[in-house]
């Protein structure tokens, strides 16, 4: 799942170079308000105008419950790990810090730094186009 935002890192700016990586893992059966934890914070980056957001699904993890949680056949667990993943300075990804402090997520939410090489979408637009990619 993947979300960019007109305008993100800046009207008509391209995203590249030093950068910051938010990475928040939580449980997919994790909700708020009747909705995944995962989608709301996807929508909430998109609507405080970051570059993009990407949720990748795991298939076997555990945390600070220490219960593993698997996607093989027979396990009877189906609350998969979770990880949302967001990419913009470092400037725009601490702004968007209270707004998911607000969520209070259950899991592990880290910031990495990292260096964007290229942020582009498919017709090599510099990410504000439609159909642009995620983190």
């Amino acid at each position: 799942m993947t979300a960019g935002a007109p305008g993100a890192a800046g009207e008509g700016a391209r995203l590249g170079g030093p950068a910051l990586r938010l990475t928040v893992l939580v449980g997919e059966n994790d909700r708020r308000h009747h909705r995944p934890l995962y989608s709301e914070i996807v929508h909430r980056a998109r609507a405080a105008g970051l570059a993009g957001a990407s949720v990748f699904r795991g298939i076997e993890g555990f945390g600070a419950s220490s219960l593993v949680h698997t996607a093989r056949l027979l396990s009877l667990s189906e609350d998969l790990p979770v990880a949302v993943v967001i990419v913009d300075t470092e400037e725009r990804v601490r702004a968007f810090l209270p707004e998911l402090d607000g969520l209070r997520p259950a899991g592990l939410v880290t910031l990495e730094r990292c260096e964007v090489l290229r942020y582009a979408g498919p017709d090599g637009a510099d990410g504000h186009g439609t159909g642009e990619g995620g983190a």
